[in-house]
């Protein structure tokens, strides 16, 4: 009997200690869309190099949860006020992050690229556009003006005794010389006509060594207009940007990158918007993170945007949690181990074709 009641007391001991162990907690996992980090199925579910990424250390850690989708600029947010406990996606670590919340190891590093219409490649169109441009029609305009100015001058000393060149009706003897001060300033000089009286002869002296003046100025001038237009048709890189109207998208590390370099820029809900403005006409380049930005331009109509070649303020994604968050050591571990092998390679070839 003794033996019995001793028996149902450790197994009400064992039943008690049971019921005091508390669950495993179940983690608010806070996600917003980005492709290919962070993808929604038709069905509702959600995949992605982000999405696998954490489905796999969470199993490995044990750890239960739920996913929050959300917009991009509550997630941080989230963090803070207690709402979240992780946020999985494709954070870029930043000082100014690392001030307010803990991060992860990094499991990818990028960084920020540029996107520009197709139509920007410049080559022969760039040379077109310049060569119809206001500015080249009034320098043409300007400089056949003053060539009209000598020419009436000239015509002034040489219409009556030079009738056989200069002579005819005032808009015979004005288009003849016209052409001398075209040809005498391209030095070309035909000879079929000649001043011969000394005002005439004077005029043509100083225009002479003028017209060399004017070539010089006429073809530095247009060789200027050209090269400018060649660059404002194509944006080559990072440095161009100052003179760009550039899109991108708010409180994102290509909108800070903006900020910090002073450029003209505006901001879009969503990198698509920003990428359709740019290939519209609204804006001249987009600046976003390269893999997702060339995930989101296979999915344009009209061939997409052209992408720079080359990165540049290489950054690095991580998970971000709370600060102090009891779960970051053990989600590190799972982590680096996940990064390590090969699922993971497989991962990154599944989304971005890469290994």
């Amino acid at each position: 009997m003794l033996r019995v009641l001793i028996f149902l007391w450790l197994a009400l001991l064992g039943l008690h200690a049971t019921a005091a162990q508390p669950d495993e907690p179940l983690l608010r996992v806070g996600i917003t869309e980005v492709p290919p980090f962070v993808i929604k199925e038709p069905d509702g579910s959600w995949r992605g190099i982000s999405i696998d990424l954490w489905n796999s250390i969470a199993d490995k850690a044990g750890y239960r949860f739920e996913l929050l989708p959300m917009p991009f600029d509550r997630l941080l947010p989230g963090l803070e006020d207690g709402q979240l406990d992780v946020v999985v996606g494709a954070l870029t670590m930043t000082a100014e992050r690392e001030e307010r919340f803990d991060f992860t190891h990094p499991f990818y590093r990028t960084g920020l690229a540029i996107g520009v219409p197709r139509s920007s490649e410049g080559g022969g169109w760039g040379v077109l556009k310049g060569l119809l441009s206001w500015q080249f029609f009034t320098l043409i305009f300007g400089l056949a003006l003053l060539l009209m100015l000598v020419g009436a001058v000239l015509w002034l000393f040489e219409r009556h005794r030079n009738q056989e060149q200069f002579g005819g009706s005032p808009v015979q003897g004005l288009g003849s010389s016209f052409w001398w001060a075209a040809v005498t300033m391209t030095t070309v000089g035909y000879g079929d006509k000649a001043p011969v009286t000394l005002g005439g002869r004077l005029v043509g002296l100083v225009w002479m060594f003028a017209g060399l003046i004017m070539v010089s100025t006429f073809t530095a001038a247009v060789a200027s207009m050209l090269t400018v237009g060649n660059l404002q048709g194509g944006i080559q890189g990072p440095e161009d940007l100052r003179r760009a109207h550039v899109a991108s998208v708010d409180k994102t590390s290509g909108s800070l990158y903006l900020e910090s370099q002073r450029i003209r820029h505006s901001n879009y809900p969503n990198l698509m918007e920003a990428m359709l403005a740019v290939q519209q006409g609204d804006a001249e380049a987009v600046v976003y993170d390269l893999p997702i930005m060339q995930y989101r331009n296979g999915e344009m109509g009209g061939g997409g945007l052209r992408l720079l070649p080359g990165t540049f303020e290489n950054q690095s994604y991580a998970f971000a949690l709370a600060n102090g968050s009891p779960y970051r050591e053990r989600l590190n571990l799972e982590l680096l181990r996940a990064v390590s092998g090969d699922d993971w390679i497989k991962v990154q070839r599944l989304y971005l074709g890469e290994p």
